[in-house]
């Protein structure tokens, strides 16, 4: 296998991981654990808006799943960086490690590193995007024969 395909394969294996933590963090923890009212709490606890929890579980779930399908990733991932950049800052005070209690700001800040990546990285293999980038060159080809 040749260099652009494992970048292509580690850019899938990345992508799909944090889609994925993003999903879980968006309907399982934040609906399911701590129920959106009660995520809704908390960020008026720290000083935000209780509304600001629902766009938040909006923004993670959407734009997991986008990563996890590969559609348009480096857009969903320049979305999700600041709301990670937000989780980061609301665990600062609780210390580094994230078993700290209230969880500590290494794993937030961990993600928002993950997220940039694959901006950078963008969809790599098995993405929609890939697919549909595929098919548009081969219209152009048939167009020019």
């Amino acid at each position: 296998m040749d260099a652009t395909k494992l970048n292509d394969y580690g850019a899938l294996l990345l992508r799909v991981s944090v889609g994925v933590v993003l999903i879980a963090h968006s309907l399982y923890l934040k609906l399911v654990v701590f129920t959106l009212p009660g995520t809704a709490q908390f960020f008026e606890s720290i000083g935000l808006w209780g509304w600001l929890a629902y766009a938040v579980f909006i923004i993670e779930g959407i734009t997991g799943v986008m990563m996890v399908l590969g559609y348009q990733v480096r857009v969903a991932a320049l979305v999700v960086i600041p709301v990670l950049i937000g989780a980061t800052w609301a665990h600062i005070g609780n210390g580094w490690l994230f078993t700290a209690e209230g969880g500590g700001w290494e794993y937030p800040l961990f993600l928002t590193a993950t997220a940039g990546c694959v901006a950078l990285f963008g969809e790599g293999a098995h993405a929609l995007d890939s697919n549909r980038a595929l098919g548009n060159a081969r219209v152009l080809r048939n167009n020019a024969s």
